[in-house]
């Protein structure tokens, strides 16, 4: 009996798909490979961005005044360096000067910690006392190498100009050829796509830049709050501190609290066991404050992002990115999250699937 052969079925993967797939995969290695090699670059341009985002709506505003769009851009950006210029005038020297007392003053600080029954209480636990006393031994030894920690602090605030100047330049220009780029882009889509593109390029510009405003009042809110508080309380180095503090609200959540126990210690250190407990509960009070009023304003009327969400995106972008990274993690979610909801939305279009159960139409 002569068995038949099995005909050959011609492979369902073709060729081309092959390629597609592979060539694909080398270009998500190749992005993922730019990025981790070029973070600098990536930090300095995701912050002019945020930046020209956030000036743009004063130019938008200035453009609605009848002003031109030259001139609105060249008016903002010499406000903004205005404000820099006079805050830097009228807080940085005093802020300065108490920064280089605390600096001076903290072998002394840990003296005074030494005799409060709190550090004996933890000393038994955890060897604070040795601890301390190993440090002040090794100082003259790092001392007499200090000249590379000095080169090296004369080199990062020169890098930290560098960076300035290059994020100022960075937003000029942005501010200037940004929106000429983004219509170019545009026009070479597709015409039956334009309109969806457009619609999320404004949801995202929205979203960043109510963020970023709303941001900036919460900064100037802790600041202007810490520092009252803690003039009040007679902390010293209360300016810096202050500033401090304001500037911890960049990283939502996670910034205010850190900074709250930072500077409880030191009023604790400085003014005693009232002081320290008077800081604790001020900080408690406005992270309340602050965590359920202020942020919610900002986060549920401005990028619409769950507060999981924005703890989650902090830790991870954090992680991988650090304290720039933690800084952008917000508004990076913001935009992915409305990316993710336009291609939902045009998938359910697609399907005709009901946006919600309410929509769904009715069975009676």
């Amino acid at each position: 009996m002569v068995t038949a052969k099995r005909e050959l079925r011609p492979s369902q993967v073709s060729l081309k798909t092959v390629f597609t797939a592979s060539f694909g995969v080398l270009a998500v290695v190749a992005v993922v490979l730019l990025i981790a090699n070029t973070m600098v670059a990536v930090a300095l341009t995701g912050a002019a961005l945020m930046l020209s985002v956030a000036l743009d709506h004063v130019v938008r505003l200035l453009g609605r005044r009848g002003i031109g769009r030259s001139a609105a851009v060249a008016l903002t950006l010499l406000g903004g360096v205005g404000v820099l210029v006079v805050f830097g005038l009228l807080l940085i020297p005093p802020a300065i000067d108490q920064g280089k007392e605390l600096v001076r003053d903290a072998p002394g600080f840990l003296h005074t910690m030494r005799g409060t029954s709190l550090f004996g209480r933890l000393d038994e636990r955890f060897h604070l006392a040795d601890q301390l006393a190993r440090a002040e031994r090794e100082l003259p030894h790092v001392l007499e190498g200090a000249a590379s920690p000095v080169l090296a602090a004369v080199g990062g605030v020169l890098t930290g100009v560098g960076f300035t100047i290059t994020i100022a330049f960075l937003t000029a220009f942005m501010l200037i050829f940004g929106g000429r780029l983004v219509e170019n882009v545009l026009r070479e889509t597709r015409a039956d796509r334009r309109f969806v593109y457009e619609d999320v390029i404004h949801k995202i510009y929205r979203s960043i830049g109510g963020y970023l405003g709303g941001l900036l009042l919460i900064c100037l809110a802790n600041a202007t709050c810490t520092t009252t508080f803690l003039a009040i309380d007679r902390v010293p180095f209360f300016l810096p501190l202050g500033i401090c503090a304001g500037m911890s609200s960049l990283i939502p959540y996670a910034g205010p609290f850190v900074a709250g126990t930072l500077i409880s210690l030191i009023a604790f250190a400085t003014r005693g066991t009232p002081a320290g407990v008077a800081a604790a509960i001020y900080f408690v009070v406005y992270g309340q404050l602050e965590g359920n009023l202020l942020a919610p304003l900002v986060f549920r009327r401005t990028v619409h992002v769950n507060p999981l969400v924005v703890t989650l995106s902090i830790l991870f972008l954090g992680e991988l990115a650090g304290v720039p990274g933690a800084i952008a993690a917000v508004p990076v979610v913001a935009s992915l999250q409305v990316i993710l909801r336009e291609i939902l939305a045009i998938r359910r279009g697609e399907l005709k699937i009901p946006a919600s159960p309410e929509d769904a139409p009715s069975t009676d």
